[in-house]
């Protein structure tokens, strides 16, 4: 049990340690069930964006001078199972994209919300440099979340409805 706001910090970067890496995990089958050219690509290149976020956890154990571990994130996971059960019961191509882009914001508001915790936490221990780390990813989150709005908005929804 945390019994300080350090130790909670750091169980909370163990958790995202772990969400990242099962992102890493769910992405390429994502990349293989989308049809739409484009929630490909953005896929494939987020999940380049992922590894690195990946690094970056990582980085910020050095920096506590801690070995990077992991605690499994229990709620990643459940937003990843649903998304995957959507995957494989979904036959229709463009409702399956839908979908998937649907369960990929899901995930991308779970990240936003836990980096934006860890960067406030951050900062009030006086870790402006692991703050900033964060805020780097942060921005990428929200930034994937944005391009998702607008493939769904702008096309995808559009396919599945005429499917």
């Amino acid at each position: 049990m945390p019994k300080t706001l350090e130790d909670l910090f750091l169980l909370e970067v163990q958790d995202m340690l772990s969400a990242e890496r099962q992102i890493t995990k769910a992405l390429p089958k994502m990349i293989e069930n989308a049809s739409d050219e484009e929630l490909r690509t953005g896929f494939e290149e987020h999940l380049e964006q992922t590894n690195e976020q990946v690094n970056r956890l990582e980085r910020v154990f050095e920096i506590f001078d801690r070995k990077p571990r992991a605690k499994k994130c229990v709620g990643m996971e459940g937003i990843l199972e649903e998304g995957e059960e959507q995957m494989e019961k979904i036959h229709d191509p463009h409702l399956r994209d839908a979908a998937m882009i649907a369960a990929a914001q899901k995930v991308e508001h779970y990240e936003i919300c836990a980096y934006g915790t860890l960067i406030t936490w951050a900062e009030q221990l006086g870790q402006n440099e692991v703050a900033n780390i964060f805020k780097e990813t942060l921005a990428e989150e929200k930034q994937t979340d944005q391009r998702l709005t607008k493939l769904a908005k702008s096309h995808v929804n559009a396919e599945a409805i005429a499917s």
